[in-house]
């Protein structure tokens, strides 16, 4: 705070001495120099050291004061230029050609800090998503634990870690990315996804048994789940152009050449998606185990064994 009112007192102080020179001696050149200072001390001061106080009293976070300051910054950066063009470019026309100029390169220099407050204004009017969401964005799966002007910052998932798990990384996305790609958002309005286990079995048992048994024992196991999810999805129905989906496990059946696939299409919480696959996956053994049915597994038939031929010895 020290250096920035030594800042200003050093502005007005050139102003004034100028203004003074000025009055003792008219000349064109002093003057416009002495009424520049005078605006970069007026700008100086609402930007740098008025907002920014201001501003600065009403926000705990250091990262959005951070951020403020650079935007403040900038302003006053280009206050400036606009105010020293005015002051010093006499022809109108030419002051024209000088803004242009000005923003044409500022929309150059700073396209990538636009965009990213253009997308987080995007973030706190529409909220494609919100803090706690778990999303896909730019090929990073994470939950939203923090959304700013120009970041959003996820706790990434999945990478090395099998599984819908943090991996302990924190990743920025920046917020831009919302104007030209794709926002996956797992949570937005509902807390439920469909995912699937695939359990192979040989053709000689009895599948129809093993695929029924396999369902009952997932339905049982997610119908609180399934209850949950009627609810929801009967509030999005009423929100979005939704039809009627089926909530209740389905064990669909796929032809390889060495065994038969049961494709088990269940529901879950979206947070508990590893869980709850593990757990089933578990009981699913379990009860092949005791229904004495083998895992398929790839085997190989031999049909025939080439001939040995042996090798004549020929004597001396």
């Amino acid at each position: 705070m020290l250096r920035r009112a030594v800042n200003l007192s050093l502005l007005v102080f050139g102003a004034v001495v100028l203004w003074l020179i000025d009055r003792s001696y008219p000349e064109e050149y002093i003057g416009m120099s002495a009424l520049t200072l005078a605006a970069l001390a007026v700008i100086y001061l609402i930007f740098s050291i008025i907002l920014t106080s201001l501003f600065s009293a009403r926000i705990g976070d250091p990262k959005t004061k951070y951020q403020l300051r650079k935007i403040f910054s900038m302003l006053s950066i280009v206050f400036s230029l606009a105010a020293i063009m005015t002051i010093w470019v006499i022809d109108p026309q030419a002051l024209v050609v000088s803004y242009g100029l000005l923003a044409a390169g500022l929309a150059i220099a700073l396209q990538d800090v636009f965009r990213n407050m253009a997308g987080g204004l995007i973030v706190y009017v529409q909220a494609p998503y919100r803090v706690g969401d778990r999303v896909l964005i730019k090929d990073v799966v994470g939950d939203v634990i923090d959304i700013s002007m120009m970041y959003t910052v996820l706790l990434e998932l999945r990478e090395w870690v099998d599984g819908d798990q943090a991996t302990g990384r924190l990743v920025m996305v920046p917020n831009g990315h919302l104007l030209s790609g794709n926002v996956y958002n797992y949570t937005r309005d509902n807390n439920f996804l469909w995912d699937e286990i695939v359990v192979p079995v040989p053709y000689d048992c009895d599948w129809r048994r093993v695929s029924e048994a396999v369902q009952s024992l997932v339905e049982r196991e997610t119908a609180k789940v399934m209850e949950l999810a009627s609810d929801e999805l009967s509030s999005m129905m009423g929100k979005y152009y939704l039809t009627a989906r089926e909530v209740r496990p389905k064990v669909y059946l796929a032809l390889t050449s060495n065994y038969l696939e049961l494709h088990v299409r269940f529901i879950c919480m979206t947070r508990e998606r590893r869980e709850t696959s593990s757990e089933l996956s578990r009981m699913i053994l379990q009860e092949m185990e005791r229904m004495g049915v083998r895992v398929g597994s790839t085997t190989v038939e031999i049909t025939k064994f080439p001939l040995h031929q042996e090798r004549s010895v020929i004597p001396d």
